[in-house]
């Protein structure tokens, strides 16, 4: 055989291996015979129990894409769930409105105006009854959000002053199914659901000056300092500096709201004999501030607390489930050796009374160290699969897999003693968001209805939660 043709360009560790092989029809000992005994590695491997329990969050950290509009009954503790939110709008760089001259929307006295102004409250999902009959309150904010502060779900933007009796401020009566719409218009897949709310009444700015409507001032706005609109920062100091969604009335549904757009409309000159229909449009997104309230009841929370038998993992109530590693004994006899895998599996409880209102088991689970509890979403982090790890839930299996986390052990390990939680992990329901790379932009609270038990707790009549491990060490 000629092994110069195959081995030829290729590195010699290969070139040893594919020679070794065209040479011998017995390939069985091929790896002991090109490899130094030194470098065998022998494969082990362990199972560990894993504790469990559940523990409260007074609150979450609630600076989020998504807000959340509402009133609900949690049948799991036949508690009250409300949710409101406060948004500012982002504006792109050099926003650009034809000129005066050919602006044709004007007042009897030659000001610019807009003709109509509107928000929409974009969603895809809510929990509940889309034909529920809700109310909902818009407020303006009397200043801007602080970007420095740390707003949380129980954060009451009234108290801090956001907005008062004075503000500017819109009713609505709304279902999330938009009576207003033909149904084969609500079914068009085109048509993305939303709460539509006019802001066509008398607007009066900080001055004292009156305009036709909400949109009429932020035309006009333009017109005086055009600064204003070339970024997010100027417009929501200057301009508009946001509006807060408050559930005033109704139960039965909460709409989760990835989009809020503030909407005005103009005519302007298009040519000496054509007029053309134009919209100013700004929309909350991850590029300014955004918060959601929520209420719940804590002695709900606690009920579900009590129960030792299984742990809980629930929201927007606020239950993790908190996991502890048992590191030293994983560790123990194993210092010098390699944690290749370490794998956790955490099986769900199906509900014994089936409820089609019952909330749906959380779709995405973070795990991060306990003492990351408040700091990994303050700080806007992502996962580093380090010490931080996602998985989503396996409805064929019942239960969340986490393929391997021995980076977080051996963490925990190099960090033992440090804390009182050094080996303590706590499982979170989040929303994630990938670009088109796939890699992880944003990792969230979902503050949706969603609530699972899962098999563990202080007296867990089932079997318990394992760790499996795997070891390598080099002979």
């Amino acid at each position: 055989m000629n092994i110069r043709k195959y081995c030829s360009g290729i590195s010699a560790a290969i070139a040893i291996i594919l020679c070794a092989i065209a040479c011998d029809d017995t390939t069985q000992d091929i790896g002991i015979s090109v490899t130094d005994k030194s470098d065998h590695m022998e494969i082990s491997t362990d199972t560990f129990n894993v504790a469990t329990q559940s523990i409260a969050a007074d609150s979450v950290f609630a600076i989020t894409t998504i807000g959340y509009l509402g009133k609900v009954l949690d049948p799991e503790t036949n508690a009250y769930v409300t949710g409101s939110y406060m948004t500012q709008f982002h504006t792109f760089e050099d926003y650009d409105l034809p000129e005066i001259a050919k602006m044709e929307s004007k007042n009897e006295n030659g000001e610019i105006i807009a003709d109509s102004a509107e928000l929409r409250l974009f969603f895809r999902k809510f929990s509940g009854d889309s034909l529920a009959p809700m109310k909902l309150i818009v407020y303006e904010l009397n200043r801007p959000m602080d970007e420095a502060a740390s707003y949380y779900s129980n954060y009451s933007p009234e108290k801090d002053g956001y907005y008062d009796a004075n503000s500017f401020q819109i009713e609505k009566a709304y279902t999330l199914a938009d009576q207003n719409l033909r149904p084969d218009q609500r079914a068009d897949a085109n048509h993305t659901p939303n709460i539509r709310i006019p802001l066509n009444k008398t607007y009066t700015d900080n001055n004292g000056k009156q305009y036709n409507n909400f949109g009429s001032y932020v035309i006009q706005k333009y017109y005086e300092d055009q600064s204003n609109f070339h970024n997010s920062y100027n417009f929501t100091q200057n301009v508009v500096h946001g509006f807060y969604f408050k559930h005033s009335a109704g139960l039965g549904a909460l709409a989760n709201i990835f989009a809020t757009q503030l909407n005005i409309f103009f005519r302007y000159q298009t040519s000496a004999d054509t007029v053309a229909v134009g919209t100013l449009q700004f929309t909350g997104t991850e590029e300014v501030l955004q918060t959601t309230s929520i209420t719940t009841s804590k002695e709900a929370v606690k009920r579900l607390l009590n129960n030792k038998s299984c742990t809980y993992v629930k929201a927007p109530g606020g239950i993790f489930t908190e996991v502890t590693i048992p590191v030293d004994d994983i560790m123990r006899g194993h210092e010098k050796d390699s944690l290749n895998t370490a794998q956790i599996t955490f099986p769900r409880i199906n509900d014994t009374q089936s409820n089609i209102n019952s909330p749906a088991p959380p779709t995405t689970l973070l795990m991060i160290p306990k003492d990351s509890l408040y700091t990994f979403f303050e700080k806007q982090q992502v996962c580093n699969y380090k010490t931080s790890f996602v998985t989503s839930y396996a409805s064929s299996a019942n239960s969340y897999t986490f393929g391997n986390i021995s980076n977080m052990v051996k963490e925990m390990y190099r960090n033992r003693g440090r804390s009182d939680n050094w080996n303590k992990a706590v499982l979170i329901p989040v929303t994630v968001q990938y670009n088109s790379t796939g890699e992880m932009t944003s990792c969230q609270h979902d503050m949706s209805m969603s609530s699972t038990r899962l098999i563990g707790g202080e007296q867990n009549p089932y079997a318990p939660i394992k760790i499996s491990i795997i070891y390598g060490k080099f002979e």
